[in-house]
């Protein structure tokens, strides 16, 4: 163990304060009260800034309309990529006196899908499938009908919020007649939702301790709105750095991984394993704990947990103190901690945050000041 650094607590199970102090956002539209919920009730603060929403079309007219081309078609391969879009596909057959006639013409369509999700959506339908993709990915889902079903003519795909034309090219490649069918789509928030540019500024000011993204669109639709607003470069910094991601599979995982940023990854890609991952995440590596004179002192998110007490830090007084702790009663020069506080870091900005941090912690004593060198934590 490190000196002046305290054992490490074990890795609790469900406790409402499992997360106190830990700021967390949020990325998701569908689903995000999931969430939302489980971090909240585990005592995170939770900042909610959809980059991308499900839309519907205004009316479904061109939902039923490719519906009718299917029936018609009876194709001889479904790709069945989302469960919420197999769903909304099948209710929308349905509301149009559609519902019997799809089912018909899909009685003998080999079905394969992408997931266990649109797996059950498909049993829920009536149907079966005769396999699943080995990754749970599009491209996957298209290798395995391009190996598997060579002789396919007509295939049926459903698009689960947006268009990935490269994988319909590859089965236009193959010769085969490809239909698609789009229940819902994704669409960027209104220019009178300012959630997201909140999000930005916070990843920036390194306020939050992880982003979670549960599709690859809503990375991309973030590193968009960085883009316009001027803010790329220092989300990209800060996402590489300070403020973790965590990403429900492989697949949301890509953007970032091509951007240089290294997100968590759940085994298993479901989002009760994405929640049970960033909270076993932060409890094992995302808490600074530190053995001083004053007792045990412990940096979790934004607050800081004293002996006696729990107190919430500004952002350049926490800054200032996740450096100290991390130096664990190392002499910290004046230039590294300026270096590491958002915004200014001239020498009055400096003392200024010194000073009321060492007013806000209370213990006399905890930061001392070697003279000509810098502060260091009394450990």
């Amino acid at each position: 163990m490190i000196p002046g650094e305290a054992p490490p607590a074990p890795v609790p199970g469900f406790r409402p304060d499992q997360l106190a102090g830990f700021r967390i956002g949020v990325t998701s539209d569908r689903r995000s009260e999931d969430l939302i919920d489980a971090f909240e009730r585990r005592g995170a603060t939770v900042l909610h800034a959809p980059t991308l929403h499900i839309a519907h079309a205004q009316h479904d007219e061109p939902l039923i309309e490719d519906t009718r081309r299917i029936v018609e078609a009876k194709p001889d391969v479904l790709l069945a990529t989302t469960s919420y879009g197999i769903r909304r596909w099948f209710e929308v057959a349905d509301a149009a006196g559609l519902g019997h006639e799809l089912l018909d013409a899909l009685a003998g369509t080999a079905i394969l899908v992408r997931g266990p999700k649109a797996r059950g959506a498909i049993r829920a339908a009536g149907l079966d499938d005769v396999g699943m993709s080995d990754e749970e990915t599009t491209k996957s889902l298209v290798d395995k009908v391009l190996a598997e079903y060579p002789g396919a003519r007509t295939i049926a795909v459903q698009q689960h919020g947006y268009t990935d034309e490269s994988q319909l090219e590859r089965l236009r490649a193959a010769g085969d007649e490809v239909l698609t069918v789009a229940p819902y789509r994704w669409v960027n928030p209104e220019d009178t939702d300012d959630r997201v540019q909140k999000l930005l500024e916070a990843i920036v000011a390194r306020t939050l301790d992880v982003v979670t993204f549960t599709s690859a669109p809503a990375v991309d639709a973030l590193f968009s709105a960085a883009e316009a607003l001027r803010m790329d470069a220092a989300v990209a910094e800060a996402l590489r750095g300070d403020v973790l991601t965590a990403a429900v599979g492989p697949v949301t995982a890509a953007p970032l991984l091509a951007s240089g940023i290294a997100p968590i990854v759940p085994e298993r890609f479901r989002m009760g394993a994405l929640i049970r991952l960033v909270c076993e995440h932060l409890e094992q590596h995302c808490v600074i704990r530190v053995e001083t004179r004053h007792g045990v002192i412990s940096v979790r998110g934004g607050v800081v947990d004293l002996p006696d007490q729990r107190v919430q830090l500004s952002p350049s007084g926490l800054a200032m103190f996740r450096t100290l702790a991390r130096a664990r009663g190392a002499v910290v020069s004046r230039r590294a901690l300026a270096a590491g506080m958002p915004g200014t870091t001239d020498e009055h900005a400096l003392e200024v945050t010194m000073s009321r941090l060492r007013s806000t912690l209370g213990l006399p004593g905890l930061i001392s000041t070697v003279v000509k060198r810098g502060y260091r934590l009394d450990v």
